[in-house]
């Protein structure tokens, strides 16, 4: 997998009981192919809340102590409005490879939020690898993304 990030640093995961499968099976994706990762847990199916896997993962982005995160709850939404509640986080909900190069295309989004229960794992793994290898555009998009934690 080619890459837009840092890659010195670890990639943060995160996933409640729905994601949990597809948090491991990426992880071990991205080890495969040399990323380095941080799993924020969960790491079994019994029920737990998001935001405890969420926030940590958002802290670590947040800091510049991961490249960036991926997120996985049943939705997606959960985890993604927990993420953007932390200051320079842009978690982006995504359901298909194209959004999730546009999330970094003309958002710069830093965390990759995934509705396990509504896409394949082969979906989710390649919205992981399009938004590895998806640079920022920057220009006009630059201005709208400074805009973002400006109310």
């Amino acid at each position: 997998m080619q890459t837009t990030f840092d890659m010195h640093l670890p990639i943060a995961l995160g996933a409640d009981h729905a994601g949990v499968d597809y948090k491991a099976q990426l992880k071990t994706a991205l080890e495969q192919a040399n990323f380095k990762t941080d799993d924020k847990g969960t790491y079994s199916a019994d029920s737990v809340d998001y935001p405890d896997f969420a926030h940590p993962v958002a802290r670590m982005v947040g800091r510049e102590e991961a490249a960036f995160g991926i997120l996985i709850c049943g939705s997606g939404n959960g985890v993604c409005m927990t993420a953007n509640k932390h200051e320079s986080i842009r978690a982006a909900l995504c359901w298909n490879v194209e959004l999730a190069q546009l999330a970094r295309q003309h958002n710069n989004a830093n965390i990759l939020c995934i509705p396990a229960r509504f896409v394949p794992y082969d979906t989710a793994l390649a919205m992981v690898e399009a938004f590895i290898a998806t640079p920022f555009e920057g220009g006009r998009h630059e201005r709208r993304v400074e805009k973002m934690a400006k109310p």
